[in-house]
């Protein structure tokens, strides 16, 4: 499929025409074809990669969900649509996206473009690998449609490609039948070693929707399973983690499998719960699983309790956490990774995670196999890997299940300090046969990145698709470490004063307020009951179109 038009000088783009809006959407790409790079403005961001002074494309208006069809269980939207709102308008239909970012603001355009792999993600790979087709706006103005029968390489290759090959603009989404609760089911484990095995073994229990696990430390972890269900007994009680006086999710976990707490027995028998459909999806929006603590340590002076957390709950969603991040410029001094390795060698990087950088909890997300040339993690190992010479010289890896560590915490204050440390991730990962999810810093060298994506397939997509304008992949994750290093000495007055404590925190408290994001989880979000069919047969209703 492609669409031309003439050209606009208009820069944003009306969400009601979409033939109109491609016509707009091209011209942001202008910049492309005059050889200047630019960057995908969203409105939001849940990256952590410090925002570069480049022209800017701005797609933030094409945030509609434009139909959910109960008939053919799909969903057509843009690429703005955050993972909250797509959910509240299939939800009706009784059904759910098969894989749903835990972060409400994470958008399905960034899903696709970015590596979101998510507790289902073992089972349904990761969120790209639900689209059925995506609409692409090319560098040189043409509109394609992509999809596993319809230009395929371009399909493939772009998700997770950062928008490097093109700007997204509409989605048609795979969606699944939804229940009204999630049982969860936690399991304690008491070594790493135990935790790594116990994950991999639940990924293979066909009953199990949802995997993942929280590593407290190397003698305490919590692996939690999930299965969709419509039946609730009477005795279970309903749990909530999105009200202000709500316990955040990961603390609730600690406090319930804890081997000290008298819920658990000395054997540390399993623990089942019933969530709410919606509170199990964005259980973890509430202190961004548990970065939010860091904003408490920065300042000091506040206390972490229950009641602090209730009076700054505004703060503590992750919307409004990103924006803090981003307004302080502190994101060079705070450690956030995902990164993504082989079950054979996930104990190894564990305990090195543990002895050199002394970050707990750690996140563990089991993940599909996948299949290289990707820019999602996938293993650089052989499959029957072990740690004997013979077997890291096997010249071929066919693709296997990995599992995801979410490492998050302070990392050392001084910038070269740092870059090191992020060095010594980087080269960890490698020789284990990992990859990390690029919405993060990247200190790897251009010719390192590229001997680990691979740039030949790359390059032959960006010729193809008339994409050798715009900025590659490693343009945009990399970290200019020269520029970082000078630029630490040579910092005007007020720089260095903005960059001190707390100044930094109250600048980046201002740039969350200003956002206003605050506003959408007044009140509770998810507490406003949505009406839910009990099955896709049920419902009478045909497509819907939802504009907001």
């Amino acid at each position: 499929m492609r669409e031309t038009c003439p050209n606009s000088k208009l820069f944003r783009a009306p969400p009601l025409n979409r033939v109109h809006r491609n016509c707009i959407t091209k011209v942001y790409l202008s910049g492309g074809l005059r050889r200047e790079t630019f960057r995908i403005f969203h409105g939001s961001t849940n990256s952590t990669r410090p925002a570069r002074k480049q022209r800017t494309a701005d797609i933030s208006a094409l945030s509609n969900v434009l139909r959910v069809d109960p008939v053919t269980q799909t969903a057509l939207l843009e690429p703005n649509v955050p993972m909250d709102k797509l959910v509240r308008a299939t939800l009706p239909h009784g059904l759910i996206p098969p894989v749903v970012m835990e972060f409400p603001g994470i958008t399905v355009g960034g899903g696709y473009a970015g590596s979101a792999g998510e507790s289902s993600s073992f089972r349904y790979g990761y969120f790209d690998q639900t689209v059925n087709w995506v609409e692409i706006v090319l560098a040189n103005g043409n509109v394609v449609r992509a999809s596993a029968t319809e230009n395929p390489d371009l399909f493939k290759g772009a998700a997770g490609a950062l928008g490097t090959l093109g700007i997204t603009t509409l989605i048609e989404l795979r969606l699944i039948k939804a229940k009204r609760y999630v049982k969860t089911t936690y399991h304690r484990t008491s070594s790493i070693r135990e935790a790594v095995e116990k994950i991999r073994l639940e990924t293979e229990d066909p009953a199990n929707d949802y995997v993942d696990g929280i590593l407290f430390s190397e003698t305490f972890g919590v692996i939690i399973t999930g299965q969709l269900t419509d039946d609730k007994p009477e005795s279970e009680g309903v749990l909530s983690f999105s009200r202000p006086w709500d316990p955040w999710y990961y603390l609730h976990v600690k406090e319930k499998m804890h081997p000290t707490s008298p819920s658990t027995a000395a054997q540390a028998k399993p623990v089942v719960e019933y969530l709410p459909i919606l509170e199990y999806l964005f259980r973890y929006d509430r202190g961004a699983f548990w970065i939010g603590v860091e904003a408490f340590k920065y300042f000091g002076l506040v206390p972490f309790n229950r009641l602090t957390r209730w009076f700054l709950n505004d703060f503590m969603h992750t919307r409004m956490l990103y924006r803090a991040l981003h307004g302080s410029g502190v994101s060079s001094s705070v450690i956030v990774q995902d990164l993504s390795l082989p079950y054979s060698t996930a104990e190894e990087f564990i305990s090195y995670s543990a002895r050199e950088l002394g970050v707990w909890p750690l996140w563990l997300c089991p993940l599909r196999e996948m299949s290289p040339p990707s820019f999602h993690p996938c293993t650089t190992l052989p499959h029957n890997h072990s740690h004997s010479k013979d077997a890291q010289s096997g010249s071929t890896s066919r693709p296997q299940p990995m599992l995801n560590i979410g490492l998050w915490g302070r990392g050392a204050k001084r910038v070269a300090a740092f870059i090191q440390q992020n060095r010594d991730i980087e080269n960890a990962l490698a020789r284990l046969g990992g990859r990390k999810v690029l919405y993060s810093h990247t200190y790897y060298t251009e010719e390192e990145f590229w001997n680990l994506y691979g740039w030949m397939w790359y390059e032959g997509l960006r010729q193809r698709y008339d994409a050798t304008t715009l900025p590659t992949v490693y343009d945009k994750v990399n970290v200019d470490v020269d520029t970082l290093l000078a630029r630490e000495g040579t910092l005007s007055w007020s720089q260095w004063l903005v960059s001190l404590w707390p100044f930094a925190g109250i600048a980046g408290i201002r740039s969350a307020i200003s956002s206003k994001d605050y506003l959408i989880h007044r009140p509770g979000y998810w507490q406003q009951r949505l009406p839910m069919v009990s099955s896709v047969e049920d419902s009478k209703t045909p497509p819907t179109t939802h504009r907001s």
